[in-house]
């Protein structure tokens, strides 16, 4: 490979990691063994092997505690679009906290956060211009069907509780938010949850169930489940439908043509809000701040937090039509609802010196000129025979594994067990590239580099792939 990885580094304190620091593994492995709970993570996993500690970051590359290299083909979780190590967003930070750490906006307001509110408004389409702060994702997704369920209340139709989403998608941990969650096996332990939430097909064309061999076709089928399933619980009963434009979980399930255009009539048809979950979408991964402008749709909300600043502190945000605020403009009507670091200031200040870098350096114009260059890449692993899928859309793709691709048979657990937490996340991490092997549907691995990265890394990112999955064909 003409990638080099793993090559040992010296900084001097100001760069975190130092020789001293690299003898440190396993005092710092012991400390995480007996002390850290990790999220997502199988805990015996770290007991038996460790875990790899990560200590430094700069533009798509970061670095473990032993001087490895590896790509960051994954921006952190989604988050880091502008890249690692940006001082710009660092020095935001810093002068913020020297003005105001933090104060709550809590019927107060501060600068930072006045301002972002203008600059999503501004950025978001149509009559999407109130914004409601929260801290994560699942957060705003939380505050997006409560703020649904008051909404129809003070309509006058207080039975218009009930939320629809798609079959695997993620919207969140919080108990209403993984309600929405259509993913049962991470659902089953936490019951009950919060009730009326029901799921509908989504828009995984390489397994669609109906009109396999129209796409458009197969969307407007897709769609009109979401009708369906208005009809059977009742359109007055149904608050809101919540859709990611590209769905994550399943593997990057991009929209077919008009898709988004038909959930627009059906919930204009049945007065059902439409919330687009962008928490991974938004600020670029699609080439846009916002992915319903790449997919001409105005919804009623958008929920969106990571990389609004790139990761390097946590924000998240509701984004609300003017409609929907109306009711709460007047008298003694207030929103009950709220959390203690939403819009913080310092979080405020780096979002809006990262979306001054977005801007400055065209980062979704980036995204929109070199993303069929990464598909390209990654499609020429379609000649592994394990690989039945290439799909995605901006920098955000998925390849599937299948263990026949005439019949697209998929793999049972136990293979499954052996290919992706026995062989390909490792491996792949080992060979210098981070990025996630998930199975919450089927079995993918999914590619979402920063946005500042181009030809060169994709060849890089393909290249160690490529291999990997040559060695994968022994384990299965």
């Amino acid at each position: 490979m003409t990638l080099e990885t793993h090559h040992s580094v010296a900084l001097d304190h100001n760069g975190v990691l130092s020789g001293d620091f690299r003898h440190d593994n396993d005092a710092l492995q012991a400390k995480a063994r007996d002390h850290l709970w990790m999220h997502f993570t199988r805990q015996s996993n770290m007991h038996e092997m460790g875990v790899p500690i990560i200590v430094r970051g700069e533009g798509h590359t970061i670095y473990d505690n032993q001087g490895r290299s590896y790509i960051d083909g994954l921006s952190g979780l989604f988050t880091v679009n502008a890249g690692h190590g940006r001082r710009r967003l660092a020095e935001a930070a810093g002068k913020q906290m020297e003005e105001l750490a933090y104060f709550p906006i809590w019927s107060y307001a501060h600068p930072s956060a006045i301002e972002l509110a203008y600059r999503l408004a501004d950025y978001a389409p149509g009559d999407l211009n109130r914004v409601f702060f929260a801290t994560g994702g699942g957060e705003a997704n939380e505050t997006a069907w409560k703020l649904a369920k008051q909404y129809w209340k003070l309509q006058g139709k207080p039975l218009k509780t009930k939320v629809i989403a798609r079959e695997v998608a993620y919207h969140g941990t919080p108990q209403g938010a993984l309600s929405i969650t259509g993913i049962p096996a991470m659902k089953q332990m936490f019951e009950p949850l919060v009730p009326s939430a029901h799921h509908v097909p989504n828009t995984d064309f390489y397994r669609a169930p109906e009109h396999g061999d129209d796409l458009i076709a197969f969307g407007q089928w897709a769609a009109n489940q979401i009708e369906q399933a208005i009809l059977s619980e009742g359109p007055d009963t149904v608050a809101a439908v919540f859709l990611e434009p590209v769905q994550n979980a399943g593997g990057c399930l991009t929209p077919p043509p008009g898709y988004f255009q038909r959930v627009r009539e059906i919930c204009d048809k049945y007065e059902v809000l439409l919330v687009s979950d962008e928490v991974i979408c938004a600020f670029g991964r699609i080439g846009n701040m916002f992915a319903c402008t790449t997919y001409d749709f105005v919804p009623d909300m958008i929920t969106c937090a990571k990389a609004m600043t790139s990761g390097y502190s946590p924000i998240a945000a509701t984004i609300i039509s003017d409609r929907i605020y109306e009711p709460f403009s007047s008298g003694k009507v207030s929103f009950p609802h709220g959390y203690t670091f939403a819009g913080h200031p310092v979080s405020a200040a780096v979002a809006l010196a990262n979306l001054d870098i977005f801007e400055e350096e065209d980062l979704n114009g980036n995204v929109r000129r070199n993303s069929p260059l990464l598909r390209a890449e990654l499609e020429t692993l379609l000649d592994n025979p394990i690989v039945g899928d290439v799909r995605g859309d901006g920098y955000f793709f998925a390849v599937e594994f299948v263990k026949d691709k005439a019949t697209k048979q998929t793999f049972d657990a136990d293979e499954r067990e052996r290919l992706l937490r026995g062989f390909l996340s490792t491996a792949v991490f080992d060979a210098g590239l981070y990025c996630r092997a998930d199975d919450r549907g089927n079995s993918v691995l999914t590619i979402a580099p920063p946005l500042t990265t181009g030809p060169k890394e994709f060849a890089e990112m393909r290249e160690i792939l490529s291999d990997v999955l040559t060695r994968a064909l022994e384990v299965i």
